[in-house]
């Protein structure tokens, strides 16, 4: 009931056929009564065998609870299933006495009668067996089937018990064989057609294609524009009965979206859909700049701040989320693919020719929009000191100026892609002490109050690459202040995450001794045993995907230089390479050969060894990515579920946690925050498979300590950037999260 009132409201309370029938459904709920049984006058032999069978209807009903106690118990409640039970043996009996006793109907009626009552006991076995209809409604059934009998015999309609009633009620009543023909079943569809398109609301159009002249028709495609105008606008221009349905409602916000999607270039007008309606902009106005690219994408901004500042206040504008998803893909076409496409020597003077035109705001859209998919020498080099050059030019000096110029937008992913770009110690630096510890408590809170794990994955991933023992401890004081309020508040969802924050911090800090896959529950993220990557026949599977770049094949062929024929043996397929071990541990490198990119030839091959693989049932533990960052998406794509460690060696790997550990929740994660780089790369894959050649349990710890020593200068500030998964604090959040979660 509840849920319904907040439909109607949905529906801004401008219809009153919705609150009419809101009331009606209200008004029914009335206590149940036993009744008191009829007697049962002598039944002639020619009905009883349609007595007999509604006897054996009642009795297999007794009996769908899978239980022969004469109690049909569908619910926890056994007074509940008493009732039940009672309606169903007394009412019914009831129902074939007034038949029978019936002075008004023909021998014909009493056969239809008892055929409609038979039919409708049977509807409910079906519907149960089905599990269409839920038990529970077997006596509001029965009742109102009675009561629907007793309208048809008055020639009156059935409606006002449809209405009352839930749809699996209604709809076995008006295909009932007694009461197809009664006066309100024409009605009474139309009733159950509002009502499933309020138990389903995604469906709603959908429904009115197939019935565009029911009676509400008008009201609810005035709803849909206020509730889904993307998805009236979808149906508005078909060119069918409820595309001119839609244009024909004289409702203003169903007029503009109708007037939109009949517009060729309606799809760029959409996003502004709010402040048209609101009159804040012309059509005329979005004209004038749609074919200047920077002028369209400066008006997109501005509207994103605009609509930033309204859900500050609470006002949620329509379409928000469209002109988000048009302004990051407008920030990718226009800016990030140009300025990282550029990244190669002999285009420095003019990689960031594109970003010239841009404001302050537009380049912090740039940066927070374009997080997947900008490489760190565009960011670091690029959109970063340009947003405070602007700023200087415009005589504006302070970070957080530039938060209330974009109304704090996105300011948590700011803050965690200048972390995690090592640019937040500058960032901070741009403002009053006093409020860069604002900035960063505001940071750490209200994690619980969102619907994502978002920002709280962004929290965790920021704080390892925080260095500022100041900045670190005004979190941590924040993460505990926060964890004490969620508890004093009962918040389940914020004494999860502040709890596990504030455990995976701590951890970080060997003084502290924390064991924290014993602390989260969750497997060991310092080593992974060997026998946990094996198969049963104990050989271990990697598979290592390349792309058919220039860079990318001559990292394939620079790679088997490195596995000694004493050690490895190399066999080639047409689309991959097999490098198995002959010594120690049984392992298979399989490797796809990177033919060109620009043909998808690469793609192809892959495709090819992923089907291998699977058909013989050979399932990788162990993935490694190789390749630049654009090409990363494709790999995790095909990421096998089996994955226990993947290693994402691509520049920005480390934005694409979540995504591996959404395919597989338990794999640990190697990635870099920054510049992948090829001898890096090697040089874990080598430490990983020697390890595991030598039988060896591979020790994160060891392993990186070892590394360390190995790498000096410009490698060991890369090797730096490299996360190693007892590190890795989103994903290990995620995992922590999820398992608590679990176990709640």
């Amino acid at each position: 009931m509840e849920l319904f009132l907040l439909f109607i409201q949905s529906m801004r309370k401008l219809y009153t056929l919705f609150l009419f029938l809101f009331v009606a459904t209200t008004l029914y709920a009335q206590p149940y009564q036993r009744a008191t049984e009829l007697p049962m006058p002598k039944v002639p032999p020619m009905r009883v065998l349609h007595h007999d069978n509604i006897d054996n209807k009642q009795k297999l009903i007794l009996k769908l609870d899978g239980s022969d106690d004469g109690l049909f118990s569908p619910t926890n409640n056994a007074a509940a299933n008493q009732q039940l039970t009672d309606i169903l043996i007394i009412n019914v009996n009831n129902m074939q006495a007034k038949v029978e006793m019936s002075t008004t109907l023909d021998e014909n009626g009493k056969f239809k009668w008892l055929r409609g009552i038979d039919e409708m006991l049977n509807a409910f076995i079906s519907g149960y067996k089905a599990k269409t209809i839920n038990g529970a409604l077997l006596g509001d059934l029965i009742l109102s089937y009675d009561d629907a009998m007793q309208l048809e015999w008055k020639k009156e309609s059935i409606k006002p018990i449809v209405e009352r009633n839930e749809i699996e009620i209604g709809q076995i009543l008006i295909d009932n064989f007694a009461l197809k023909n009664n006066v309100g079943v024409a009605a009474s569809q139309e009733v159950l057609l509002l009502k499933t398109c309020y138990r389903y609301p995604k469906k709603v159009l959908s429904i009115l294609g197939k019935n565009p002249n029911v009676f509400f028709a008008d009201s609810v495609i005035a709803s849909m524009a206020h509730k889904d105008p993307e998805q009236l606008y979808n149906y508005a221009a078909a060119p069918n009965p409820l595309g001119r349905k839609i244009q024909s409602v004289n409702e203003p916000l169903v007029k503009i979206i109708g007037l939109l999607s009949l517009m060729k270039t309606g799809r760029q007008y959409f996003p502004f859909l709010d402040n048209i309606y609101r009159k804040k902009i012309t059509l005329d106005s979005i004209t004038g700049v749609l074919n200047d690219t920077t002028a369209y994408f400066k008006l997109l901004v501005n509207t994103q701040i605009d609509y930033a500042q309204r859900k500050r206040n609470n006002d949620t504008p329509l379409v928000a989320n469209v002109l988000t998803e048009k302004l990051k893909r407008k920030v990718s076409e226009n800016y990030v693919m140009e300025i990282n496409a550029l990244h190669e020597p002999g285009f420095e003077k003019v990689r960031f020719n594109s970003l010239n035109p841009l404001s302050a705001q537009d380049l912090y859209y740039v940066a927070v929009l374009g997080e997947e998919e900008i490489y760190t020498s565009s960011y670091v080099s690029g959109v970063y000191p340009r947003i405070f050059q602007r700023m200087k030019a415009a005589k504006e000096h302070s970070a957080d100026t530039l938060l209330n110029l974009v109304k704090y937008d996105y300011y948590k992913k700011f803050i965690k892609i200048a972390a995690n770009y090592n640019t937040l110690d500058d960032f901070l630096s741009r403002m009053d002490k006093s409020n860069s510890e604002k900035l960063m408590r505001n940071f750490v809170s209200g994690l619980e109050k969102t619907t994502t794990l978002e920002d709280a994955v962004d929290v965790a991933d920021s704080y390892g690459s925080i260095y500022n023992p100041g900045i670190k401890k005004i979190i941590l004081g924040q993460i505990n202040d926060n964890l004490v309020q969620s508890e004093q508040n009962g918040n389940k969802r914020g004494q999860t995450i502040y709890n596990l924050l504030n455990i995976i911090f701590l951890s970080l800090d060997s003084s502290a001794k924390i064991d924290l896959p014993a602390r989260l529950g969750i497997d060991g993220v310092y080593n992974m045993p060997i026998d946990k990557l094996q198969d049963s026949s104990g050989r271990i599977i990697i598979q290592q995907f390349f792309y058919g770049d220039k860079d990318g094949q001559g990292v394939f062929n620079s790679f088997f230089k490195n596995y000694s024929s004493a050690y490895w043996r190399r066999v080639d397929k047409p689309d991959w390479v097999e490098l198995s071990s002959i010594k120690g541990t049984p392992i298979t490198i399989y490797c796809n050969k990177p033919f060109d990119n620009e043909q998808d030839l690469d793609a192809k091959a892959q495709e090819n060894l992923g089907k291998y693989l699977e058909e013989n049932g050979i399932e990788p533990t162990v993935v490694i990515h190789r390749g630049h960052s654009y090409f990363v998406g494709s790999t995790i794509d095909q990421l096998p579920s089996s994955s226990k460690i993947v290693l994402l060696g691509s520049c920005g790997g480390y934005q694409r946690l979540a995504d591996v550990l959404d395919i597989s929740p338990a794999a640990q994660i190697i990635a870099s925050k920054q510049t992948g780089t090829g001898l890096v790369n090697i040089a874990l894959i080598l430490a990983i498979t020697d390890n595991l050649r030598l039988g060896k349990t591979l020790d994160w710890p060891v392993i990186w300590k070892n590394l360390d020593l190995k790498f000096k200068g410009e490698t060991k500030d890369k090797f730096d950037d490299y996360v190693p998964p007892y590190r890795n604090l989103g994903a290990i959040f995620i995992m922590a999260y999820k398992k608590a979660m679990a176990i709640r």
